[in-house]
């Protein structure tokens, strides 16, 4: 495919088709603009979707976060339940 553009581009150039050079460049400089927008359109989702999965990780380290955080606090509101019933016994 390299080859193909080049030569038409060389067979272009030597017969002093300027107009014709001219849509040529045109169209492979839009060619070029158009591979950079798919490869930033690709990286962008990427990047979503690594940001994405990063956002499940925290979450789930929250809720695994506040479980545990729950469970100490009941633990404790047990202990303090305890040491009233018995300061109020003697």
């Amino acid at each position: 495919m390299i080859n193909f553009l080049r030569r038409t581009r060389q067979r272009l150039i030597n017969e002093s088709m300027n107009g014709k050079y001219i849509k040529y460049a045109f169209g492979e400089i839009l060619l070029v603009v158009i591979g950079i927008l798919i490869a930033l359109s690709i990286n962008n989702w990427n990047e979503n979707r690594k940001n994405g999965n990063s956002e499940i990780e925290i979450l789930e380290a929250l809720k695994v976060d506040f479980t545990a955080s729950k469970a100490r606090l009941i633990e404790t509101i047990e202990l303090q339940e305890r040491v009233i019933a018995l300061s109020t016994k003697t």
